[in-house]
């Protein structure tokens, strides 16, 4: 059965096209630095918000027509949507997917039950896959909407609510391996606080890092070999979040001897709350070896909050795409479409539009960038400006042969600095503007 019968497989038409049901710039075959597009985007779509968001908000009711969701919990309806997922998936050519556990099947009375629903809907899930290709990207646990994880997951003031997730992870790692999926992600969407006056920080995040170590462990023992993601978010739902970008994800990381095991999830609606630009994290966190996979969307700067929304930017995805590229591209991360509809797009063919365009914006900004690195003027510009630490007392400082007496000696023998340089920021920004 088709859920979407009017709607073939979105094919590639080129920029001159005019078809809102084609992509203009998403070429999957097409060789770019030696891989294919499909090869450097590794284009992933949520489960989340393309099957279970409904387009509710603070002042509303969903309002999104989905003709094959009954609106219930019920087993039979997860395995519906099972079959509607991929049939996604596969016409918008996406080759990854990604999910939560309570996002493909519901939570039963137990957690007994909730385990058994999981594994059933697993069961769909990997004969899908089996049938087109289509893998999984990451799984991950849902342990911030249920209100048992008021508190907290891992760093809950409660140390049954500490078990419980244990024992949620514990299976959703076994489904994200028996599933094939390349990564597992942690979301910390509750670790954190809102005031100090009723919080042992030290021990909420000594905790934290206890179940880490605790879901390696088990990892290791289960044979899953995929990189554990942890996920930086400043704020929302509390307001201060322990992972709130790629600096304190790292410092914690290495505080608590995880580095090994672990690499960063980076998102830019994400980037944008904590005051950073998704360039910034993307590349702080490449320089430190972390650089695992993306979350891709966008914000809305008018608007205050986590609004998830398609990325179309081209500037954005260009220079998203060109710190990626710089740090050696995606392994076993790629483009994964944390993005939703807005509540006024509530036919289920806007799911199509969404994708199409956020697919052919991180299409088109990978063109852009790769046009730019071919061409090198942003990179010599940067290896000029800083020549004087190639060579001179610029190399003995990198080298660790300087001191402070050797430089003081230096200096005083120059009687000044040499003089700066203009930054050129303005025109460099004129020329990122060609490429466009």
């Amino acid at each position: 059965m088709s859920y979407f019968p009017e709607i073939s497989n979105i094919p590639y038409e080129g920029p001159n096209s005019r078809n809102p049901l084609a992509f203009r710039w998403y070429n999957e075959n097409e060789m770019i630095e030696g891989k294919t597009m499909r090869d450097h985007l590794r284009f992933s779509i949520v489960y989340w918000h393309t099957m279970r968001g409904g387009g509710s908000d603070p002042f509303g009711m969903a309002t999104a027509i989905r003709p094959w969701d009954d609106g219930s919990d019920s087993l039979d309806n997860a395995l519906r949507r099972v079959e509607v997922a991929f049939e996604i998936f596969e016409k918008l050519g996406a080759p990854y997917y990604a999910f939560h556990d309570r996002d493909v099947a519901p939570e039963g009375k137990t957690i007994a039950e909730s385990h058994r629903n999981l594994h059933k809907v697993t069961e769909s899930l990997k004969a899908h896959q089996q049938k087109t290709g289509v893998k999984l990207l990451w799984g991950t646990a849902n342990m911030f909407s249920n209100p048992r994880f008021m508190h907290g997951a891992a760093t809950s003031c409660n140390a049954d609510v500490f078990a419980f997730a244990a024992s949620q992870v514990k299976t959703a790692l076994e489904v994200t391996k028996e599933l094939g999926g390349e990564n597992y992600v942690f979301w910390g969407g509750r670790e954190g606080y809102m005031t100090l006056l009723n919080t042992d920080m030290k021990r909420e995040m000594d905790h934290l890092g206890k179940f880490l170590h605790m879901a390696v462990d088990y990892a290791k023992k289960i044979g899953f070999s995929g990189p554990f993601l942890i996920e930086p978010k400043p704020k929302e739902p509390t307001k201060h979040q322990y992972d709130s970008d790629s600096a304190a994800c790292i410092n914690f990381l290495r505080a608590y001897d995880l580095m090994p095991y672990f690499k960063l999830n980076i998102e830019t609606n994400h980037a944008t709350l904590a005051g950073h630009t998704m360039m910034h994290e993307l590349d702080y966190a490449g320089m430190q070896g972390m650089l695992g996979s993306i979350d891709a969307n966008t914000g809305d700067l008018l608007l205050g909050w986590d609004t998830d929304q398609f990325p179309t930017d081209f500037y954005l995805t260009a220079q998203c795409m060109l710190v990626i590229l710089k740090w050696g591209g995606f392994t076993t991360g790629g483009v994964n479409f944390d993005a939703k509809v807005r509540r006024e797009s509530f036919e289920p063919i806007d799911l199509f539009h969404a994708h199409i365009g956020g697919m052919d914006a991180f299409a088109r900004g990978l063109r852009i960038a790769a046009e730019v690195r071919k061409d090198g003027v942003l990179s010599d510009f940067v290896k000029h400006r800083y020549r004087s630490w190639d060579s001179g007392i610029g190399k003995e400082i990198e080298s660790g042969r300087a001191t402070f007496e050797s430089l003081d000696a230096y200096i005083t023998g120059r009687g000044e600095a040499s003089t700066n340089e203009s930054g050129r920021q303005e025109m460099l920004e004129n020329v990122f503007n060609r490429y466009l």
